[in-house]
């Protein structure tokens, strides 16, 4: 625990200006991001007398070690730096709204030739129109089937309109009447496109316009006695009506809010939000956070603002913006609303009528929220500070540890061995922090010693980016046998979970297919991770911060292992445990008895629990090795040939033994293969070792590739023959 006088500003040192300040802690990472009209006014009320500090306040300026601050010129350039800190560095005390559920939104790809409608969830793409967030995915997909009669817009995936596009028939929305059929050209790009404008028209509120214009029509065709075109018409308007009437006119003058209310208590907030578009109820969320600090409700909603708002712009901000409180002062966030909208929005409090009326409603409904979130979460708090006292305990621990680390190697007979780091933090599991390693120092099967080679390597890491730091005196950091070359800066072995790191030559695994939603490597579980930092940043490091507790799966040996590179590395402040899965022993270094808990133990549970995700995290990374592998064709190995001008030449060829015989002329012809990578494909498979034929397994038959059978490589898809069958194969993984 740090003393805030240590790290306080000399007098006169703070400008007495607006600008934004971090708090960091030991390890240099940004744990609180403010914002001030006087930085030095503001600052000075965190360097007082512990005893008048909010105990949450408290914790933070203990556990910081130092503070810093940047000038700016006005308030809503604040406002917009402490949100872009906030997004940059995710500090762990700050007002942080935990979003309940991943919201769907029905979208319209207003950016494609043919615009699709369809239900999207995550970040928002540029040239899409969003409408929503709704409750529940049926909820928009009763709404689009209602509006399909009168606007008939393509609904279909890309797969299935190029397949539509290339056979000529449509599919069965097309037959029916609930698609304008675009794929087969039964209607232009520009008035498909006008269609799906219109149908963004209906859902923004823009009704009264066509349901009129349908009655004209149905009149005029009663008129001239077109009684079954004025019957479909009928029907059209009586879609339309159904589906207006699946969300109720709450606000007169068609209006366009957000409504933003907030129940609180000292612990925890939590905020509704009720979005209002066309005077009707379109969508409806809600956040939790804990109070890390003594927070006024107006700043609780200047917080939700910036996460609702921060990465909109243009009709996604509405133009009245109904809170139960102000922020103070209310003036900069009006700007920054106004900033992002391209126009005037209002920040008000509601004071009569059905806007105050209705903002009682968003008010009971947070009340509601908040209830439920303390229901839930008090048995959860409880549950896992017990587990870690349990384990402190067990292990005699100074304290609990908040931070455990679990590493599993992973390998098929030997081959392909590699290993899992998971991280849980407060009982819970931090998924960008997990890491995966391939073992480099030796082949063959030895957990033992993988074990020592990756915690060497993890711990290796931690040393290096403390000494980077400063936080030892020179010549404290590694010895002259541990100091990491160049090339080792950045091993196959130690791979970050960002979706863009590649590996094993260059190319993504099958679970490395990372997306820009945050998507990871196996289950869709977060595994983004920001870039690598500099000294001077807080962004979460790859082995910065060191665990209080490593778990080990294995017994005796492998913890014995775990220990010998922690004491070869001079570290003696990690505690080091093992999980046996036979009988759910815990072993513990230089012990030749192990710790048992009682098979009702929550510190157990929590064990278990870090031990299963390193088992699961590691076995998923070592198929995906071994798929890979057995993928692996003569093609992947030329230079600057990539997954596209390979599946052009199998798809011309028709497989790798036809390219094989096939001259450096008959290679050009391939669009995209200019003369000198032809050389140089025909070179590498001249001297590659031809693939042995494809078998048949529920045959025996062998498959000659001239009559059409594709060789079994990465160039065409299939699985090779292995020994065994799949469950024995299983049985042999570890």
């Amino acid at each position: 625990m740090a003393d805030p006088s240590s790290y306080r500003p000399r007098p006169g040192e703070i400008p007495d200006s607006p600008g934004v300040y971090r708090f960091r802690d030991e390890h240099r990472r940004v744990i609180y991001v403010g914002k001030a009209k006087s930085l030095r006014q503001r600052l000075a009320n965190y360097f007082q007398d512990l005893a008048n500090l909010h105990p949450r306040t408290r914790t933070m300026v203990t556990t910081a070690a130092s503070v810093e601050w940047t000038v700016v010129s006005t308030e809503v350039e604040a406002l917009q730096l402490e949100y872009s800190w906030i997004k940059e560095y995710d500090p762990r005390f700050n007002v942080k709204y935990r979003d309940d559920k991943s919201y769907p939104y029905l979208a319209v790809t207003m950016n494609e030739e043919f615009p699709r409608v369809q239900v999207m969830r995550g970040h928002k793409k540029k040239g899409v129109r969003y409408f929503g967030p709704y409750g529940h995915a049926w909820a928009i997909r009763d709404t689009v089937d209602l509006l399909l009669r009168v606007f008939p817009v393509r609904t279909c995936s890309a797969g299935v309109f190029k397949n539509a596009a290339r056979t000529g028939r449509p599919c069965l929305l097309g037959y029916i009447g609930k698609c304008s059929a675009p794929c087969v050209g039964r209607i232009t790009p520009d008035d498909h496109w006008d269609l799906a404008d219109e149908f963004c028209d209906f859902m923004a509120g823009r009704t009264g316009t066509y349901l009129r214009r349908l009655e004209r029509q149905m009149a005029d065709a009663a008129e001239e006695m077109e009684y079954e075109r004025a019957a479909r018409l009928r029907d059209d308007i009586g879609a339309l009506r159904k589906a207006m009437e699946k969300s109720a006119v709450v606000l007169a003058d068609a209006t366009d809010a957000d409504l933003i209310a907030v129940a609180e208590d000292e612990l925890e907030a939590a905020v509704q939000i009720f979005h209002v578009r066309g005077g009707r109820v379109r969508g409806q969320r809600g956040w939790v956070t804990d109070k890390v600090e003594e927070i006024t409700t107006g700043a609780l909603v200047e917080h939700a603002l910036q996460q609702l708002y921060g990465e909109e712009s243009g009709d996604a901000v509405p133009k009245e913006v109904l809170v139960p409180a102000l922020p103070d002062p209310v003036e900069p966030v009006q700007l920054w609303l106004t900033e992002r909208r391209g126009s005037g929005v209002s920040l008000r409090i509601p004071q009569r009528g059905d806007k105050k009326a209705l903002m009682e409603t968003v008010q009971r409904n947070a009340q509601q929220a908040l209830v439920l979130h303390k229901t839930k979460r008090a048995s959860d708090l409880t549950t896992r500070s017990r587990a870690l006292e349990e384990i402190a305990e067990a292990l005699d621990l100074d304290s609990a540890p908040l931070r455990v680390e679990c590493y599993d190697i992973s390998h098929l007979q030997g081959d392909d061995v590699v290993a899992s780091m998971v991280v849980f933090e407060d009982g819970l599991a931090r998924k960008s922090e997990y890491r995966r390693f391939q073992i480099k120092g030796f082949e063959g099967q030895d957990d033992v010693r993988s074990m020592h080679e990756v915690i060497t390597r993890r711990f290796r890491r931690y040393l290096a980016e403390k000494e980077k730091t400063g936080e030892w005196a020179d010549g404290e950091g590694l010895t002259d046998g541990e100091q990491r070359t160049e090339g080792e800066q950045r091993t196959e072995g130690e791979q970050r979970m960002d979706g863009g790191q590649r590996t094993d030559g260059g190319q993504r695994t099958d679970g490395e297919a990372g997306t820009a939603g945050g998507t990871g490597p196996d289950d869709g579980e977060a595994l983004t991770h920001g870039p690598a930092l500099k000294d001077e940043d807080g962004r979460p490091k790859r082995f910065a911060y060191p665990p209080q507790l490593v778990v080990v799966d294995g017994g005796q040996p492998q913890v014995a292992a775990a220990q010998r590179a922690l004491d070869e590395l001079g570290i003696d402040d990690v505690a080091v445990c093992g999980l046996a899965k036979r009988l759910e022993e815990v072993w513990l270094p230089r012990e030749d008895d192990p710790v048992v808990l009682p098979r009702t133990s929550e510190g157990l549970y929590l064990l278990q629990r870090v031990r299963d995700e390193a088992h699961r995290f590691a076995i998923t990374y070592q198929r995906a090795k071994r798929a890979k592998r057995f993928r692996a064709g003569p093609l992947d190995e030329v230079p600057g040939l990539g997954e596209t001008r390979k599946q052009a030449l199998i798809k011309h060829f028709g497989s790798v033994k036809r390219l094989r015989s096939a001259t450096i002329d008959q290679i050009c012809e391939v669009p995209g293969i200019g003369r000198k990578t032809a050389e140089t494909v025909a070179a590498a498979l001249a001297g590659a070792t031809p693939a042995g034929p494809a078998v048949n397994t529920a045959t025996g038959e062998i498959m000659d590739d001239e009559d059409g059978a594709p060789e079994t490589t990465a160039d065409a898809p299939g699985e090779p023959v292995s020994a065994g069958t799949p469950d024995e194969r299983r049985g042999q993984e570890r």
